[in-house]
C-alpha cells in the first residue's frame, strides 16, 4: 500500500463529536504511514467548548465557524484526497470558491455529521466524489438529494479496548477505594443531574459517590444519600480513561429529537471496560447489548444495582462492548476510509 496525501478540514484537539471522530480515524493514517494535513478551526473561533489537546505538527489552524478562510495551507498542499467533517460549521461559501482548485487534484469526500438535510443552500453547491454516513439512518435521508452511488456507509470508530484495574485508578486519582462511583463528564452534566432523585433513593442501600468532570458544571449539588464531588476538568483522553477505569458506571442521560444522531461519548468511552448506562434514545440505536439502556426511573434504578452487584446482565454488556469495539476499532474503520480512497483513485 502506497503512502498518501491526506488532507482533512474538521475539528481538531475539541470535545465536539466530528473532532472525536476525526482524530480517531486521523492518527490512525498517521499511523498507517500516510501523511496527514489537518487545517482546523482558530484558537478564537472554534467548533466546541474547549480544547483537550495539543496539536499536532500537521494541524493548521486557518478558518473561523462558517465564515473566514485563509485558503492557503489547502492550496499549497499536494493531496491525493480532501476529506471534510461536518460541513454546516464550516465556511461553505469560502470553501466554495477554491474548490474546483482541490477537485483538479485531489478525490474529495464528505463525512456527514447532519442529523437531517441541512436548509442551507449553500451546503448543496459542492461535487464530492463521495459521501460518507455511519448507519442507514442518514443514507434514508441523503439519498433524497444525492446520487446513491456517491453514498457509503462507514460506522464510527471506537477507541481501542484499553481495561484499567479499579483500586490502582482510584488510588491514582485520589478517590475512595470503598464508595460506588457513578461517572458524569462532560457538556451536558446538566442533563444528567436529572437523575439525580434516583441516585438519592439508591444512596440508601449503597454508599455512592456522584463524581462529576467538567468545566460546565454547576459549582455546586445538593443530593440526599449520596456524596458529590466535582471536578472542574476537560480531561485529556489518558486521565478520562483513569476515571473510566475508577467508576462503577458512566452516565449519559441524552434524549434527542432528531433520529440520524451518534453519542461520541459512547464509542469514545465504549473500550474501556466501565459500563455505560443510558437513555434509550436515537443517540444509542445502533447499540443493543453493548450499553444498559433505560426509558423509566424503575430501568435506571434496576440498571444501577446490575452495574453495582456486576451480575449476569452486567457482565453480557461488558462483553459486548468489548466485542463491538474490537470490531469498530479505529484502526479497523481508518482501514476502510483507505480503501474507499483507493477505489476513488482508480
Amino acid at each position: 500500500m502506497l503512502a498518501m496525501k491526506i488532507g482533512m478540514m474538521s475539528a481538531w484537539n475539541l470535545d465536539a463529536g466530528p473532532s472525536l471522530h476525526a482524530e480517531l480515524i486521523g492518527r490512525e493514517w498517521v499511523r498507517m504511514g500516510h501523511n496527514l494535513s489537518v487545517y482546523s478551526f482558530l484558537p478564537s473561533d472554534f467548533h466546541g467548548t474547549t480544547f483537550v489537546g495539543r496539536d499536532e505538527p500537521y494541524v493548521s489552524r486557518c478558518f473561523r465557524t462558517r465564515k473566514g478562510l485563509d485558503p492557503r495551507p489547502i492550496l499549497k498542499s499536494h493531496l491525493d484526497v480532501f476529506v471534510v467533517q461536518d460541513l454546516g460549521m464550516l465556511p461553505k461559501d469560502e470553501l466554495g470558491k477554491i474548490f474546483h482548485h482541490i477537485k483538479n487534484k485531489a478525490k474529495t469526500v464528505n463525512i456527514i455529521h447532519d442529523a437531517e438535510l441541512s436548509s442551507e443552500a449553500s451546503f448543496y453547491q459542492f461535487d464530492w466524489d463521495a459521501m460518507v454516513c455511519f448507519d442507514e439512518r442518514y443514507r434514508s435521508f441523503l439519498r433524497e438529494v444525492f446520487p446513491e452511488e456517491k453514498i457509503r456507509i462507514i460506522p464510527y470508530p471506537c477507541r481501542a479496548v484499553s481495561k484499567g484495574d479499579k483500586k490502582e485508578a482510584r488510588r491514582k486519582l485520589g478517590l475512595s477505594l470503598d464508595e460506588r462511583i457513578l461517572l458524569i463528564f462532560g457538556q451536558h452534566v446538566k442533563d444528567d443531574l436529572e437523575l439525580l432523585p434516583t441516585i438519592s433513593t439508591l444512596g440508601k442501600r449503597y454508599h455512592i459517590l456522584l463524581l462529576v468532570v467538567s468545566i460546565h458544571s454547576p459549582s455546586q449539588i445538593a443530593a440526599l444519600n449520596v456524596e458529590v464531588e466535582i471536578r472542574s476538568e476537560a480531561p485529556e483522553i489518558a486521565v478520562l480513561y483513569d476515571y473510566l477505569h475508577a467508576a462503577d458506571a458512566l452516565i449519559l442521560h441524552r434524549k434527542a429529537e432528531r433520529k440520524a444522531v451518534v453519542s461520541s461519548t459512547a464509542y469514545q468511552c465504549l473500550g474501556s471496560g466501565c459500563p455505560i448506562i443510558a437513555y434509550d434514545s436515537p443517540f444509542f440505536d445502533t447499540f443493543k447489548d453493548e450499553i444498559l439502556k433505560y426509558r423509566t426511573s424503575d430501568e435506571f434504578e434496576a440498571n444501577l444495582v446490575e452495574a453495582f452487584e456486576e451480575g449476569e446482565k452486567f457482565k453480557t454488556t461488558v462483553r459486548a462492548a468489548e466485542e463491538y469495539a474490537q470490531k469498530n476499532s479505529a484502526e479497523k474503520i481508518a482501514a476502510k476510509y483507505i480503501e474507499l480512497f483507493e477505489e476513488l483513485q482508480n
